[in-house]
Order: structure tokens, then C-alpha cells, then sequence
């Protein structure tokens, strides 16, 4: 497998003057790029760079950032600069590796194999493609293990929460069929119907559903995961992490000293989302 790494930034929507998303199919590097209205923001990415070393937390490069502002800024309202970046993150695709060949050049699609003793591997695919990787390696299980086959469900299997004709613009849609439990909560405490921040979408009293009902431990639960604090706004949600720790804390019956480890802890991870 050659990991690849790829960087999104995140800017403010009047970069963007349209709802509608930008392919831009010809840069520098012969890659395309995606400029797309997201949450409030604009979600611009992403890049292909080699990787020797992963590691579990991805930071972006210079070079990365750079060539997304420059590359971007033909096409935008007015060109971004890097103090104009509200957060920036990587990924690593695991590419099936081939000699001589870079990483833009190398196949998306994912490989399966079998070893002697019988074990399935999996490697490459990509996210969007997840539900095929996963019936290849049912398929090639039963033929591989004699198992009986079984109709596939997944097409169709409804999520937790699924809710007929919601309106993805709708920021509660993401609760589906639990928004009434989430509203019955936010009637416990007045202060829970307040934002964790005027220019983040998010109430305090998501956060003790969060912590109720969705194993949510950890600040970085909260603003990285359960929602997309981290992610639409670093320096924010580093503003908002003792708010969140202080709720969190009182639901998880948690000490002070918990409260600033917690607070710590997101600081130190919040800085590779900024720009310094």
C-alpha cells in the first residue's frame, strides 16, 4: 500500500458567491479540485502527496496550502490567503502501490487477496465505494469459506433516526426522528437552548445528548466528531472547549481536573487544524 495524502481547507462562504458547488479539472499539478458550499462555509480540496511515514493525526504541508490557495483563487470572488483559512485537515488514502508510477496516477480501486491459510485482505478502495468493497469481500468470503449465500440488506437498511422527506439544509435534519428527544432535553436547562457560540450552529444541550445518548467521552468527541466544530472553525472551537468541558463534565460526573486535561488535550490537537 502507498498512502497518499490529501488536504482540504475550509474558508468563508462569501468566497463562494453561489450555492452550487466549483469542479475546477485542470491544475498545475493535472489533478482536479472541488470547491463546495458546506455548512455555512466553503470546503475547498484536495491534494495528492506521497506519504513515507503515516501517522495517526495527518498534518498538512505548506506546500499542500499553498498550491490549494493559489490554484483556487482564479476562480473564487477574491483570491484567499492563508490567514484567511478557518481550518485545514488531511487524510491518507491507502493506494495499492505500482512501481514507477506517482500517486495521482495510481488506481482507486481496492484489491482483495487470499493467503494460504484462508485470511481475506482487503487494501486501496475509498470511501465512496465502501458498500461494493464490502460486498466483494462477502462474496469472495463465501466462495472462499463454502458459506451459504444470503440476499444483501444494505441497500435499503434504513439508519438510526431516519426520517422520510428531511431537508438536508435543515441543521436538526441531522437528528432525524431523535429531534424530539433532543428539543425534551434542551427543556431542562434554559441555558442549554444557548448557542456554544454565536457562529457555530451548535446548542449546549447537544452536548448532553451527546453525552447521553451517543458515548460522546471527550471534548474532541464533541467539537471533532459529534459535530463539525473543529472542522468549520479551529480557533473557535478551541473558544468553546471549556464551555464544553464544563457540560461534560457535570453529565459524566467528572472532576475540575478532568475539565483541564480535557481543555489541554483539544488545544494540543486544535493547533494542526490552524494556521500558525
Amino acid at each position: 500500500v502507498q498512502p497518499s495524502q490529501g488536504v482540504h481547507v475550509v474558508l468563508d462562504k462569501s468566497f463562494l458567491d453561489s450555492e452550487t458547488a466549483i469542479l475546477i479539472p485542470h491544475t498545475d499539478d493535472g489533478r482536479v479540485l472541488f470547491v463546495v458550499p458546506w455548512h455555512d462555509r466553503v470546503l475547498i480540496g484536495t491534494t495528492d502527496t506521497p506519504v513515507d511515514t503515516p501517522s495517526l493525526e495527518p498534518v498538512p504541508l505548506e506546500k499542500e496550502i499553498t498550491f490549494i490557495l493559489k490554484e483556487t483563487g482564479k476562480y473564487l470572488t477574491k483570491h484567499p490567503q492563508k490567514n484567511d483559512i478557518l481550518s485545514v485537515f488531511a487524510g491518507l488514502r491507502p493506494l495499492i502501490a505500482h512501481e514507477g508510477k506517482k500517486t495521482a496516477a495510481l488506481s482507486r480501486d481496492h484489491t482483495i487477496m487470499v493467503s494460504d491459510s484462508g485470511l481475506i485482505t482487503i487494501a486501496g478502495g475509498k470511501w465512496t465505494t465502501y458498500r461494493k468493497m464490502g460486498e466483494d469481500v462477502i462474496d469472495k468470503a463465501l466462495l472462499v469459506g463454502g458459506f451459504e449465500e444470503k440476499p444483501c440488506k444494505t441497500k435499503t437498511l434504513k439508519l438510526h433516526g431516519y426520517l422520510e422527506g428531511a431537508d438536508p439544509i435543515d441543521p436538526w435534519s441531522t437528528y432525524g426522528t431523535d429531534v424530539a428527544l433532543i428539543r425534551k432535553i434542551l427543556k431542562e436547562k434554559p441555558e442549554w437552548e444557548q448557542l456554544l457560540h454565536p457562529k457555530l450552529p451548535y446548542l449546549r444541550g447537544e452536548v448532553v445528548w451527546a453525552a447521553r445518548e451517543e458515548m460522546a467521552r471527550s471534548v474532541e468527541d464533541i467539537l471533532s466528531r459529534r459535530t463539525r466544530s473543529l472542522l468549520l472553525d479551529a480557533k473557535l472551537a478551541v473558544t468553546v472547549a471549556p464551555i464544553v468541558a464544563s457540560i461534560l463534565a457535570k453529565e459524566l460526573n467528572k472532576p475540575k481536573e478532568w475539565e483541564s486535561e480535557q481543555i489541554f488535550a483539544f488545544k494540543k490537537l486544535a493547533k494542526s487544524y490552524m494556521i500558525s
